[in-house]
C-alpha cells in the first residue's frame, strides 16, 4: 500500500497542463469519486490495523498534494489563456467607452445627391483635382480674356509651358468623359474645386460640387426642367417648387439660375429668402455647340444640358448651417448633431 502511495506521489509530482480542460481532466482522474486517491481511501480498510495511522496519514498527505498540484496547474492555465486573449489589446488605452463616429453633414448630402440622380441613370464620374487649362477653361468655351482666368480666382502651378492648375469647377471630369465617349452620356460629377478666394462665413478657398451632363439625340430644355424639378422635390420635399431665371454660362446656351420655393416660410417671404419666398441653388443650360465641337462630339446630331451645384449650398438649405468654416474646423460638437441624420 505504502509503495502504491509513493508511485502515486511521484505521478502527481510531475503532472502538467496547458489548458484549463487539461487540468480538469487530471481532477477526475485522480480526486473524483472513482479517481486513483479515491480507491486508495477504499482501500485503506484493507490494511493492518498497526498501520492504519501511518497509512492514513500518507493518503490524507498524497490528497492534498493532489489537490494543490491541480489548482495550480488550472490557475497558470486559464492565466495562460487571458494573456493569449489580451494579446491584441492596447492596454494603454483609455477604458473610457470611445463613441462611434458619424457621417460628415457634407457626405451625407453629397450620397443623397448621389443617389436622387443615380434613380434617373445618372452615374458617377470622376477626374483629378489637379488640371490643365485645355479641361478647365478651354475645352468649355471660356475666351482668352475671361475673369475666371485671373490669378484673383485660380490657383495657378504653374504657367509655362501650359497652365496647370487647381481645378475650379468639376466640369473638367465632363469634357474628360466626352473626350473619350460618344454619346449617349449621362454622368454625374462629384469632387472637390477651389477658388483663390478669402475665407469667411460665405465663402471658402475650397468647396464641393456635384455637376451633371446627359448628351444624346434630341436631349431639350425641357427634359432638363423636369430632371431639376424631379431633383428639388426628392431633396426639399413634394411641395417644392422651382423656377428658372435667365443666366450667363460660357459653356451653356441658353443658360438659366434654378431657384426653389423656401420651405421655411412656404413662399411666404422671410428673412431666410430675404423677402422674396425664393432661395437659388444651382445654374444649368444647354451644352453650347462650341463645347461638344471641341470634345469631338457632332453638334449637328446630338444636343445636351449640365447643371452645376455646390454641396455646402444645399447642406446650409437642408441643416441651416450659416457658416461655411464649420465644415472644415472638424469639431466634434458640430459634428455630433448630424447623428440622426445617419
Amino acid at each position: 500500500m505504502i509503495d502504491r502511495i509513493n508511485a502515486l506521489r511521484a505521478e502527481i509530482e510531475s503532472l502538467t497542463a496547458s489548458t484549463p480542460e487539461a487540468a480538469e481532466q487530471l481532477r477526475i482522474k485522480y480526486l473524483s469519486k472513482k479517481g486513483a486517491v479515491s480507491l486508495l481511501m477504499n482501500d485503506f480498510r484493507t490494511v493492518p490495523a498497526e498501520s492504519k495511522r501511518e497509512v492514513g496519514q500518507l493518503i490524507n498527505s498524497l490528497k492534498n498534494l493532489a489537490t494543490e498540484k491541480i489548482n495550480t496547474l488550472k490557475a497558470d492555465a486559464e492565466a495562460s489563456v487571458a494573456i493569449a486573449e489580451t494579446a491584441g489589446i492596447d492596454l494603454t488605452r483609455t477604458a473610457t467607452r470611445i463613441p462611434a463616429g458619424t457621417r460628415h453633414p457634407l457626405s451625407l448630402v453629397r450620397n443623397e445627391i448621389l443617389d436622387i440622380f443615380g434613380r434617373m441613370g445618372f452615374t458617377v464620374a470622376e477626374g483629378p483635382e489637379i488640371e490643365d487649362d485645355w479641361h478647365v477653361f478651354s475645352s468649355l468655351n471660356f475666351p482668352p480674356d475671361h475673369p475666371a482666368r485671373d490669378m484673383q480666382d485660380t490657383f495657378f502651378i504653374s504657367r509655362n509651358p501650359v497652365d496647370v492648375l487647381l481645378r475650379t469647377h468639376t466640369s473638367s471630369v465632363q469634357t474628360r468623359v466626352m473626350e473619350k465617349t460618344q454619346p449617349p452620356i449621362r454622368i454625374v460629377c462629384p469632387g472637390r474645386v477651389y477658388r483663390n478666394e478669402a475665407i469667411s462665413a460665405r465663402a471658402h478657398c475650397f468647396f464641393h460640387q456635384i455637376e451633371g451632363l446627359y448628351i444624346d439625340r434630341n436631349v431639350s430644355f425641357a427634359d432638363l426642367k423636369q430632371a431639376l424639378l424631379y431633383f428639388a422635390r426628392q431633396m426639399f420635399g413634394p411641395e417644392t417648387k422651382i423656377r428658372l431665371r435667365p443666366s450667363y454660362f460660357p459653356f451653356t446656351e441658353p443658360s438659366a439660375e434654378m431657384d426653389i420655393s423656401c420651405d421655411l416660410c412656404g413662399g411666404k417671404g422671410c428673412s431666410f429668402c430675404k423677402g422674396t419666398g425664393w432661395v437659388e441653388i444651382l445654374g444649368c443650360g444647354m451644352v453650347d455647340p462650341n463645347v461638344l465641337e471641341a470634345c469631338g462630339i457632332d453638334s449637328s446630331q446630338f444636343t445636351g444640358y449640365a447643371f452645376g451645384m455646390g454641396v455646402e449650398r444645399i447642406t446650409n438649405l437642408k441643416y441651416r448651417v450659416k457658416d461655411l468654416r464649420m465644415f472644415s474646423e472638424n469639431d466634434v460638437r458640430f459634428l455630433r448633431e448630424f447623428e440622426a441624420a445617419h
